[in-house]
């Protein structure tokens, strides 16, 4: 018998933890000689204050709607796919060979294609982690952080050797033609009227990965195959006896996680400097664990918790220009949110059960 409603599971559980890491956060402020309510009036002010604020903040946001949107597909299976860095990278590299080798008239033609090839390189890269896991037993834990520092190391390489141009002594790929330019949300909102900063890189990809969400959700929830990858993520023993083969869902949940994952690229590819650069990721594909794990791995409870790791990726940057508090504190703001949300969840889950659970017998 459930203790708790679903509501307070869904919303009050998160918040509370989320309250708890920003108090902690708070004292970390105060012990190293800064204002941690000015800090926090910096990051809201930085992020959320102007439209060139939102632009910085909905363009992270949407890195972190993909990786997250991947980790959560793959936790549906309860496969832990901790490759979203690497598949990433990967991604980003067939975003960048079609972008360079392809002449496209037009952004979006070159989009669908960024979008399909950043995809199959995502997918391709998580496929030998997962074939591993079906085949040979490997844990896909283990085998996806590996497979991080692999495709890093691979990336550096090319970047360093293969794609560089001649003339440049930068690890990163020469500027895509300027008609790839992707509609940011300055071109967007100026169609029904509305002013936004131009300066702002969030751009035609927020929109993309909000449907990917949706669409995520219809897989997820309406779908045959979708009902599979749950019931095998609920009871892999119990879907074998129902018929349901253990490797195509480890498959099929890992393919589409890499290619999720791959996805993102577009954005901070393509949608950011327009080139191929050695940290195009930023850590986005280890943020969308924290992401996934707040939004309980469901395609649209995760769109709250990008926007905040959207927030505190732009209000880090704000907080690094105008105070003495280092650009590495916002490092231990999300690690701090990633535990309390993530690893000691159930601190704030078991007392809440029981406060339920004292109010429901008194009733």
């Amino acid at each position: 018998m459930k203790t708790m409603p679903k509501w307070a599971d869904v919303l009050l559980v998160p918040l509370i933890s989320l309250l708890i890491a920003f108090a902690l956060s708070a004292l970390v402020i105060l012990a190293i000689g800064e204002d941690p309510i000015r800090a926090m009036e910096l990051m809201v002010t930085g992020s959320l204050g102007s439209t060139y604020g939102w632009g910085y903040t909905l363009y992270y946001t949407t890195n972190f709607l993909l990786t997250g949107l991947a980790v959560s597909i793959a936790f549906q299976a309860k496969l832990f796919n901790i490759g979203g860095e690497g598949q990433a990278m990967i991604g980003g590299l067939g975003v960048a060979l079609v972008c360079l080798f392809i002449p496209w008239p037009n952004w979006w033609l070159a989009i669908v294609a960024a979008i399909l090839a950043s995809a199959l390189f995502g997918a391709m890269w998580a496929a030998i982690p997962a074939w591993l896991q079906a085949k040979a037993g490997s844990h896909i834990v283990i085998t996806t952080i590996m497979f991080n520092f692999i495709a890093a190391s691979l990336m550096n390489y090319l970047l360093s050797h293969v794609l560089r141009p001649t003339t440049s002594m930068d690890p990163a790929t020469a500027r895509f033609d300027n008609v790839l330019r992707l509609p940011r949300l300055h071109d967007i909102l100026g169609l029904v009227g509305i002013d936004f900063s131009r300066s702002g890189p969030a751009n035609i990809m927020l929109f993309i990965a909000l449907a990917f969400c949706v669409l995520a959700y219809i897989l997820l929830w309406r779908t045959r195959l979708g009902f599979e990858i749950r019931a095998f993520g609920q009871s892999e023993a119990a879907a074998h006896y129902a018929g349901i083969s253990s490797f195509k869902i480890i498959m099929v949940a890992m393919l589409i996680s890499g290619a999720l994952a791959g996805t993102m690229a577009v954005n901070s590819v393509m949608g950011g400097p327009q080139r191929l650069v050695m940290n195009a990721v930023e850590g986005a594909g280890f943020i969308g664990i924290a992401v996934a794990l707040m939004g309980r791995s469901h395609p649209i409870g995760i769109i709250a918790p990008a926007l905040l790791f959207g927030f505190l990726f732009q209000g880090g940057s704000e907080l690094a220009i105008e105070t003495s508090i280092p650009r590495d504190m916002i490092v231990i703001i999300q690690a701090l949110v990633i535990m309390f949300t993530g690893a000691l969840d159930n601190m704030v889950r078991r007392p809440l059960e029981l406060l339920f659970l004292a109010l429901r017998r008194r009733a």
